[in-house]
């Protein structure tokens, strides 16, 4: 009888210092860096949720156990029904798409574009999507790139970053359909590159009233490089199986087909990736794809999530930039202690601290059009 008081004790003390390791370590209120402008400070003030703590779900409690579970969840979660599948032939004879949800909103609802991830796809995308629509009520559209998912590719050419000039034709066709409709955008990943390097190309011609770039890379030159294992070398293998041998009818005759389809990780495939995507050198692709070249003619609002135990793009992306976002009048960097790569699981049944930010931001930008003159 006298062990269960010491048996006891020592359980509760376990517990109390798991909550305090818990609470000190990976339940912290985000890290925000911003230029302290007016549109700033006021957005601030309305989302609450970036001033209070992110509390990650306790049994996820480090990077690997929260890709694990999004992982899971992209294998396993219930099927959504995209409402219609516009087949778009680019100039070049090229095949995108567009995968919509929420057609049967009326047409002056805003639309939400949602640039997936680097071999993403309206399958992969739809546990966002349909957090998005159900939180905002929005039409929803994922503008899937070439060769991703199941389209086919129809002109030798694939771009692991994504093409603005195809965006700006998905961007067209969504504007054709919907004249009316307010646009917004998220990024998610390799989307988040792409979704910056098209809003600093454009400046302030940008059609968006706001956007989001969810677990971005930054500096492309240096971000591959920094990618951890095992995920740097299991993403490079992935690439080539889904881009490279995949479509080896297309490009094997290419001097970096097979540099390409045995690169041991992602720089090395990205180094020699520049013939697939249609440039003469890599200097060249890096030109026209690293987003960080043009990052300061941003001028829409936009919301940046990063996680510090990120192992696909680190901390150290991110840290090298936080001056020229205090440089950008409606910029908002949030910087969370723990979220890992894109999955950011709160609550002992996880759902995604990430899609409700995004979802309030882009609400509050809607309703609050003073605040984005």
């Amino acid at each position: 009888m006298e062990r269960r008081p010491v048996t006891l004790f020592i359980v509760v003390l376990l517990a109390s210092l798991a909550v305090a390791y818990y609470l000190k370590t990976a339940a912290r209120k985000p890290q925000l860096v911003y230029r302290d402008t007016g549109f700033n400070r006021n957005m601030l003030a309305r989302l609450p949720q970036l001033s209070q703590r992110f509390f990650p779900t306790p049994w996820l409690f480090n990077t690997h156990l929260q890709l694990i579970v999004l992982g899971l969840k992209k294998a396993f979660s219930p099927a959504l029904d995209y409402s219609h599948t516009d087949i778009l032939t680019m100039r070049d004879g090229g095949t995108t798409s567009l995968d919509w949800v929420g057609l049967d909103t009326p047409t002056d609802t805003p639309t939400l574009l949602v640039l997936h991830t680097i071999t993403g796809s309206p399958k992969s995308m739809r546990e966002l999507v349909r957090d998005l629509h159900q939180q905002t009520g929005w039409r929803v559209v994922v503008c899937t790139r070439r060769g991703h998912g199941d389209l086919p590719l129809t002109a030798p050419r694939i771009n692991t970053m994504g093409d603005t000039d195809d965006l700006r034709e998905q961007i067209a066709a969504i504007q054709q359909r919907y004249p009316q409709s307010p646009l917004y955008a998220v990024g998610i990943s390799a989307g988040s590159g792409l979704l910056v390097r098209y809003l600093g190309e454009e400046g302030e011609s940008a059609p968006f009233r706001g956007a989001m770039a969810y677990c971005p890379g930054y500096n492309i030159e240096v971000a591959f490089r920094r990618a951890r294992q095992p995920y740097n070398r299991m993403m490079a293998r992935k690439l080539a199986r889904t881009f490279v041998t995949a479509n080896a009818e297309a490009f094997r005759k290419l001097q970096s087909y097979d540099a390409c389809a045995s690169a041991p990780d992602l720089h090395a495939f990205h180094a020699n990736l520049h013939e697939m995507a249609g440039y003469h050198s890599h200097a060249d692709f890096l030109e026209a794809s690293n987003p960080m070249m043009v990052m300061k003619r941003i001028s829409i609002p936009l919301l940046v999530l990063n996680a510090e135990d990120d192992p696909v793009c680190v901390i150290g992306n991110v840290r090298e930039y936080e001056s020229l976002v205090r440089e950008l009048p409606r910029t908002l960097l949030v910087i969370t202690r723990r979220g890992s790569h894109c999955a950011y699981f709160e609550g002992l049944r996880p759902r995604s601290w990430a899609n409700r930010l995004i979802a309030n931001f882009l609400l509050n930008l809607e309703k609050n059009p003073g605040l984005n003159p």
